[in-house]
């Protein structure tokens, strides 16, 4: 099963989205936008720059897990992962992301 996106609204008014993986684990998460235009180019973003692997930043937090961040072409931040206890773990999330990210489906929950 493939990929899709989820559209929502926050309780402040503001809007992001999620990049689900054909098991429906949350893949990506998107920064919270001021209007649902700007998380749609969001989207948009992420169907473009996903099957890029020069566009993913890995990462390691403070604590010791590891994660990711997909940029744009301009460098800024589109979405990023969830915590991995092992950097196997975030290098397969990059590569769901991958194949998922060009993804036509959204579910608009907003």
């Amino acid at each position: 099963m493939a990929g899709w996106f989820e559209l929502s609204k926050s309780t402040d008014g503001q809007f992001r989205f999620v990049l689900k993986a054909g098991n429906a684990q949350t893949i990506l998460s998107s920064e919270l936008y001021k209007s649902l235009d700007a998380a749609q180019n969001g989207i948009a973003s992420v169907q473009k720059n996903a099957p890029d692997a020069a566009r993913y930043d890995r990462k390691t937090a403070s604590n010791g897990k590891f994660y990711f961040t997909l940029k744009a072409a301009n460098h800024q931040v589109i979405g990023s992962s969830q915590m991995y206890e092992a950097e196997a773990g975030r290098d397969n999330g990059i590569a769901s992301v991958q194949s998922n990210g060009p993804s036509d489906t959204i579910k608009d929950l907003t």
